[in-house]
């Protein structure tokens, strides 16, 4: 069964969907609809280890394999929200993680490529991904702060990890006007910053307070 047949009827955790839609996001500014909608429908029980899935959709972010964690939906929802994308966008997303934010990106873009440094995270996102039916993903094992440069440009790109500054790299294959979302500063505290590529180079500005996981890779820590 693909996401798009589920039944709230049949899903025990529609409810629980709803109330972290109005309560989290919509009561906390999240106004973009298209991200609301994916975030209404997205199971993201179905990303959360067995032993969390009862906090699958709590106000918090959640730990995963290879102590990763999953984010926090509000923080989530900011990424997506300043992103604004329409459905025709070529994604790269930095830390496929679960897989949660990859399913929500395949929702509302029209193709997406995201590289996760841990192959155990990959395949499972894969697998999950998969038996959801989002068919408009490419997972890929590698460095994330490279970047992916064979489907590049990109007109979004997405990190899921905390840089020290934003990697030249994924600047480089970030299409001109394009935008990026991506956590800068030190490892124990970052803020959330939307850049946008003009004449080459980054515009900032700062979304959120926020704490991630360090990006480790050339670029990264």
């Amino acid at each position: 069964m693909s996401w798009t047949d589920s039944a709230p009827e049949t899903d025990p955790y529609a409810g629980e969907r709803r109330r972290m839609v109005e309560s989290q996001l919509r009561h906390r500014g999240i106004h973009d609809e298209r991200v609301l909608d994916a975030m209404a429908r997205i199971p993201r029980h179905c990303f959360v280890p067995e032993d969390f899935r009862s906090q699958a959709y709590g106000d918090h972010p959640i730990p995963i394999a290879e102590n990763q964690t999953i984010s926090q939906p509000f923080i989530v929802a900011v990424s997506l929200q300043a992103l604004a994308l329409t459905g025709s966008e070529s994604v790269l997303e930095v830390g496929t993680g679960s897989g949660y934010q990859t399913a929500l990106l395949a929702v509302v873009a029209r193709i997406v490529y995201s590289i996760e440094r841990y192959a155990t995270l990959a395949h499972g996102a894969e697998t999950i991904l998969a038996r959801l039916g989002l068919n408009n993903v490419r997972v890929v094992v590698g460095d994330g702060s490279r970047g992916l440069r064979e489907f590049a440009p990109y007109d979004a790109i997405l990190v899921s990890a905390a840089a020290p500054s934003v990697p030249q790299s994924l600047l480089d294959q970030l299409s001109e006007n394009g935008r990026m979302v991506i956590p800068v500063g030190p490892t124990h505290a970052q803020e959330l910053e939307l850049i946008r590529k003009q004449d080459g180079k980054p515009v900032a500005q700062t979304l959120e307070g926020c704490r991630f996981v360090p990006l480790i890779g050339a670029e990264g820590y």
